[in-house]
């Protein structure tokens, strides 16, 4: 029993789970009864659509608010709430409603799952996140609805509001309102903006944080990892902001027709969303060639650890620019806020980015062979999917089939992270090694 409970480590136990859900999903989404008219949909593009909403990404082959029927949006939100949580976390909190008992195994795969330190308390933690989301989830819900209901019958409205408040702090990107416009509608409408920006922005920064921000008191200091993530986070967010602002002011396609005021909306949406949500209201299609790279660079950064979004992660980001920072200053350690982040970290963080360059140099390759789009296209695309963002130039629904998988595999690996699946089809059991052998310098640089 020992060794066949060996085989399955948490990575292992993440990466499986996801793939269960994405079929299970997958299934539901090609019946009949899914679709609008009926016939049913393709299993490779019912397939992808609930890939894309269990990795929360928003990629999609077919129009989800006029292909499918109610019932297949309502798998498809299903898909999205427990590809955001983590079907972990879903399950555990099940669990405790029903008072069963959390084993040993379940509080490492959540462990995995919400990429926290300890085991202490992770129960109730979980817990916690679930009810936070539901909590958050709704008070959006409930203001984009009465926003909503002056457009449309306030049954619509209330639909409407709580697919993309669930979608919008999920990082998902999923909409309901045709033609793959998304909120183009809504470019210059604040209420609208705000909300799915703040939606959009507390799903990414990761339940770790929001518990930590919300628990401070004044004789309890923020986290390392909370200052690291907030401070990144308005970073990234102002310096997109201005970037989109200064590239697009007075393109005709993007910015130009818009008052100031639109502008500077739209230039905010396009930075929170680039990183990780995949809601637009400008056509991406339309954006320069400047714009389209920032935007390929966003979205590789991504959301930040234990969030609905994907990506390196913010914290990955900083802790390779804090390292190449003291490596430049001739620093033994990387120090930050009087604390000396540990080689350890370093290490993961700079796998993780190479790791995640390799995957996207070789899947936008892949792509060229598949597929006689530009290139620069085809490299936004595979991005998009990695980050689990969901933003496209229209590409999506043009692929072929295997240009389909070779996406749909993308996301899935975007989603578990590269380095989760590295562990989990690693081999595991070995005995370290006990000898050490001599160093050697290298010549590099």
């Amino acid at each position: 029993m020992s060794g066949r409970a060996s085989i399955w480590t948490p990575a292992r136990v993440l990466v499986l789970g996801f793939a269960v859900v994405i079929f299970a999903g997958g299934i539901l989404l090609s019946l009949p009864v899914a679709s609008q008219n009926g016939q049913g949909l393709d299993f490779l593009d019912a397939l992808f659509t609930a890939t894309s909403a269990v990795c929360v990404t928003g990629l999609v082959v077919v129009d989800t608010g006029t292909y499918f029927s109610h019932f297949g949006q309502i798998v498809i939100l299903l898909l999205i709430q427990i590809g955001g949580l983590g079907f972990m976390t879903v399950a555990t909190f099940l669990l405790m409603m029903s008072r069963r008992r959390i084993g040993l195994r379940e509080r490492l795969v959540i462990q995995e799952s919400l990429n926290v330190g300890t085991m202490s308390g992770l129960v109730k933690f979980s817990r916690n996140v679930v009810l936070l989301t539901l909590a958050v989830e709704s008070v959006g819900a409930l203001i984009l609805a009465v926003r909503w209901s002056f457009d449309m019958p306030w049954w619509r409205a209330l639909y409407f509001g709580i697919f993309h408040g669930v979608s919008a702090f999920c990082n998902a990107g999923f909409d309901l309102f045709g033609g793959f416009r998304s909120l183009s509608g809504y470019v210059e409408d604040p209420t609208v903006n705000l909300v799915i920006m703040a939606l959009i922005v507390l799903g990414g920064i990761g339940f770790t944080v929001m518990v930590d921000l919300m628990g401070r008191r004044r004789s309890r200091r923020l986290t390392l990892h909370t200052k690291i993530v907030v401070i990144t986070t308005a970073v990234l967010l102002v310096f997109g902001a201005g970037a989109f602002l200064a590239l697009e002011w007075n393109r005709p396609q993007t910015l130009g027709p818009l008052s100031w005021k639109g502008k500077v909306l739209a230039a905010a949406f396009l930075s929170v969303t680039s990183r990780t949500a995949g809601y637009a209201t400008l056509d991406i299609g339309q954006l320069s060639t400047p714009s389209l790279f920032l935007d390929i660079v966003l979205m590789f950064i991504g959301a930040s650890p234990g969030s609905t979004g994907g990506g390196i992660k913010t914290v990955t980001f900083a802790a390779i620019v804090l390292f190449t920072w003291s490596v430049i200053a001739d620093r033994e350690n990387v120090v930050l806020y009087g604390r000396t982040i540990s080689q350890k970290t370093i290490y993961k963080s700079l796998s993780i980015a190479v790791m995640s360059i390799m995957l996207i140099t070789t899947w936008t390759f892949l792509l060229t062979l598949t597929e006689p789009v530009n290139f620069l296209r085809l490299l936004y695309e595979t991005t998009s999917a990695f980050g689990t963002v969901g933003l496209s130039t229209d590409l999506t629904p043009q692929l072929s089939r295997p240009g389909r998988l070779l996406i749909l595999l993308m996301m899935y690996i975007g989603r578990v992270g590269p380095l989760t699946l590295g562990l989990a089809l690693a081999r595991r059991g070995r005995e370290k090694p006990v000898l050490r052998y001599p160093e050697e310098n290298l010549f590099v640089g």
